[in-house]
């Protein structure tokens, strides 16, 4: 590691802001018509909670990895751990970080073309503008970032409340204007237990998930956490408990005003919602709020990746360049830079419906399934000694995990599992190429010291 190490300035508020301001991205109000449309009836709330039963039991294997190695790069580290440190572990933990540098700015990218999109309801723009306007967003982003990290626990802050603003004003309009409690009342009609209705909940649930994701953001800044062992996992449930409420009410706000049946069309429906209710000019101010939290999102979501590739090279297990922080400042600013300077070309190149499910297609093997087994192994290989945070009925919620992410993956669809693949493919040939050269795992060469790596 060069100029320095990694600071312990966040408290439980600022890294409970952080990952409620990844979580409520442009993401639910963009997705809220597609699950809709994809349940074709009331009982589109059963994916939003879906969504959030998987959140939990999955911040279940996050609680426990991340207390017992609160450092910088979270699954880098877990895998890494997991899978042995001088075994199969570094292939593993280089796949993550190679995923991690292209997806990563998917998500950043995400971020910025939803904000993008949903800026049109305000003024209608071409695609070139639109796309100039999503690359802007991008490089903003960067400058707010390029700053430490106490200074960015206060922006944390200030940008958490405008996405709680946002959320309780729709919220209540909906209980002030809408008839809020026929929404609950109508959940099962229609509703029959089938094949149909199951594929419909995972295709639907692909979209739910994308917009709880972030809930483990905390995990990635392990190394600047105080006291991790209680602030690790009380943040990441308190996020979840607080962002599944505030999507369930708003949902059942938005559709108790606008029927379930006209809101599945509409492309800015909660915009649309706040006109019925208070007319053109309090929309407006609602659109600038949602581009408000989208904006908080894509600042969440940089911050906790540019940890990663700098925990790798931190290790000597990536590019030594990332492993460079701020002489001053204190933070990894080559792997912001990096990454921020790919998000902004994805942003240039791609749209907001094929990102969503690549995201998940490329994180759900190596990242989600692949640290819930290690976990598995950790547990067998150590015992519970090592984990500050026990998890109830171990390994019940693991095993869980892994089903439902398993079922996740088969919704994105085949050819995005293929893509999937295909980026795990390729990372493990340069692995076994930087392996071989290097005399690593598994070209260990016994009779010769190991020559150091200089990827």
């Amino acid at each position: 590691m060069e100029n320095g190490s990694l600071q312990r300035r966040l408290g439980l508020p600022q890294a409970t802001a952080i990952n409620m301001i990844d979580m409520v991205g442009i993401g639910p109000f963009i997705t809220l018509p597609m699950v809709i449309g994809m349940m074709n009836g009331p009982f589109f709330l059963y994916a939003w909670l879906a969504g959030a039963a998987l959140s939990f039991v999955d911040a279940m294997v996050w609680s426990e990895l991340g207390t017992a190695f609160p450092r910088a790069g979270g699954s880098y580290n877990f895998l890494k751990e997991a899978y042995g440190e001088n075994r199969a572990g570094k292939l593993f933990s280089f796949l993550f970080v190679w995923q991690t540098m292209i997806q990563a700015p998917l998500v950043i990218a995400s971020a910025a073309i939803g904000f993008a999109s949903y800026f049109s309801f305000l003024v209608p723009m071409s695609d070139l503008t639109s796309k100039a306007l999503s690359g802007s967003i991008v490089i903003l982003i960067v400058l707010l970032l390029y700053r430490k990290i106490e200074a960015i626990g206060k922006i944390s802050i200030l940008l958490w409340v405008g996405v709680l603003l946002t959320m309780f004003w729709i919220i209540g309009g909906g209980i002030a204007h809408g008839n809020f409690l026929q929404p609950i009342r109508d959940i099962n009609n229609g509703l029959e237990l089938n094949y149909a209705f199951v594929s419909a909940l995972g295709f639907a649930s692909v979209k739910t998930v994308y917009s709880y994701l972030g809930y483990y953001n905390v995990c990635h800044l392990g190394g600047e956490i105080i006291n991790p062992s209680r602030n690790i996992p009380r943040s990441m449930f308190l996020s979840i408990a607080g962002i599944a409420v505030l999507y369930g009410m708003m949902n059942i706000s938005v559709v108790s005003v606008i029927p379930w049946q006209e809101a599945k069309n509409s492309e800015f429906v909660v915009s649309v919602f706040i006109e019925r209710i208070a007319g053109s000019f309090a929309a407006k101010v609602a659109t600038c709020l949602i581009l408000w939290v989208a904006f908080a999102s894509v600042f969440s979501a940089t911050l906790g990746y540019t940890r990663i590739p700098y925990a790798a090279a931190s290790d000597g297990a990536f590019f030594k360049v990332f492993a460079r922080l701020h002489p001053t400042k204190h933070f990894p600013y080559i792997s912001l830079l990096v990454l921020g300077g790919i998000a902004f070309v994805f942003s240039l190149l791609f749209r907001l419906g094929d990102v969503i499910s690549a995201i998940l297609s490329m994180r759900i093997l190596i990242q989600f399934i692949g640290q819930a087994v290690g976990l598995l192994l950790l547990h067998k290989q150590r015992g519970k000694k090592i984990f500050p945070y026990k998890m109830p009925l171990y390994p019940l919620p693991a095993l869980l995990a892994i089903a439902i992410w398993l079922f996740i993956l088969r919704s994105t669809g085949l050819k995005l599992v293929l893509y999937g693949l295909t980026v795990i493919g390729a990372g493990t040939a340069v692995y076994l190429v930087k392996a071989y050269l290097s005399s690593e795992w598994p070209f260990h060469r016994s009779k010769a010291p190991q020559a150091v790596s200089k990827f």
